[in-house]
């Protein structure tokens, strides 16, 4: 066969575009390639607010009055609020970044906040009458272990039988929500005839600190541990080993598989504290819908901030902001709850197609000249 069919052929079969990751760009590159996606983000969103019949400013402005402008009698009631929607989700994300930083895909979170929350929950509703502190504390153990256990099972059977961890978390996620099922409808039934658990009572309530419930104190303690932890310690460095090459990390004498279990504890028992804190900050009880999605909303914050703790906290506010003030343009705008949700997705893919630029790029097939 000729060499130039050949040649023709195996161009035929090349891709006309490929997306190929690019060199690290310096940090201005990043950030007014941020930057323009948040333009363009609120450019869309305006876009679609106009063909709802709603003028995109004053939505906008519904939006941030929303998330921090309260009300005569309490000023600071909208900020409070932002708050506690910004804490089980920053210290959901945090647990997240455990995991993912080893590259180990723990789509558990829903599952280990739920963990965390029935562990804690034991303590509330059996043990109430213990000292206050030493309630919460036990609480708070409780939780961490609760949550631990749950995210320790996936990275167990991984190591032993190389299961994939992102079925098995996702999976666990069912089965911890129809647990807190069975406990509503039997042992922790707290009316008969109604699948409820009763309320906790104050002693297991965590207090409130500047009108807002302690976890946010917990939340930004969280923050900087998790920064220090992955960071500058000996665990976090092995951590990063690990995600880059188990290979690698064998060859330098790591223990892999303690580390993927010892990481993923970490990563469960960091979701679990958020289930303890919607419990007894929050709730007040236990329910199925104590997750609130937060824990599939952490994975995209963990992603979008890069892993990195600090950057975290900031993206959960924005999405807080947004939650916040998305209620109350329902309210004032009268606008449709799915149409708030589409408003949020709308600007969420550009923040990720702008981390998907920022990482890789499209590189065109040139054209061939034909052979004569």
């Amino acid at each position: 066969m000729p060499e130039h069919t050949i040649t023709t052929k195996n161009a035929a079969r090349e891709q006309a575009v490929r997306i190929v990751k690019r060199k690290e760009l310096n940090t201005w590159k990043a950030v007014l390639l941020r930057a323009a996606a948040f333009v363009l983000a609120l450019a869309a969103g305006g876009i679609f607010i106009l063909m709802m019949g709603s003028n995109p400013l004053e939505a906008y402005a519904i939006i941030v009055k929303g998330a921090f402008v309260g009300s005569v009698r309490n000023p600071l009631s909208s900020i409070q609020a932002t708050v506690i929607i910004a804490v089980p989700l920053l210290i959901v994300s945090l647990g997240l970044a455990f995991a993912f930083k080893m590259k180990f895909w723990n789509i558990g979170a829903e599952g280990q906040m739920i963990a965390g929350a029935i562990f804690a929950s034991y303590f509330a509703l059996r043990h109430s009458g213990m000292p206050h502190v030493l309630l919460l504390l036990t609480m708070f153990a409780a939780g961490a272990a609760g949550g631990g256990l749950w995210g320790l099972i996936p990275a167990l059977f991984k190591v032993r039988f190389g299961t994939n961890e992102t079925l098995f978390t996702l999976m666990l996620n069912y089965i911890a929500l129809y647990f807190i099922k069975y406990l509503e409808s039997g042992p922790w039934q707290g009316t008969k005839g109604f699948a409820s658990i009763a309320q906790f009572d104050l002693n297991a309530r965590l207090p409130n600190i500047g009108g807002v419930h302690a976890g946010w104190i917990v939340a930004l303690m969280l923050v900087v541990l998790t920064y220090l932890y992955l960071n500058h310690s000996k665990h976090g460095y092995e951590i990063s080993v690990v995600g880059e090459s188990q290979a690698t990390a064998r060859y330098a004498g790591m223990n892999v598989r303690r580390i993927i279990l010892r990481t993923m504890f970490i990563s469960g028992a960091v979701c679990g504290i958020a289930g303890m804190i919607q419990v007894s900050g929050i709730d007040y009880t236990l329910s199925m819908g104590i997750t609130g999605g937060v824990g599939f909303k952490g994975i995209t914050v963990a992603w979008l901030a890069q892993l990195n703790p600090f950057v975290i906290a900031g993206i959960t506010g924005i999405f807080s902001i947004l939650e916040k003030g998305s209620g109350v343009l329902q309210s004032e705008l009268g606008i449709n709850a799915a149409m708030t949700g589409v408003l949020e997705g709308i600007i969420l893919f550009f923040f990720l197609g702008c981390e998907f630029f920022i990482r890789y790029s499209f590189v065109f097939r040139k054209r061939r000249a034909k052979s004569s």
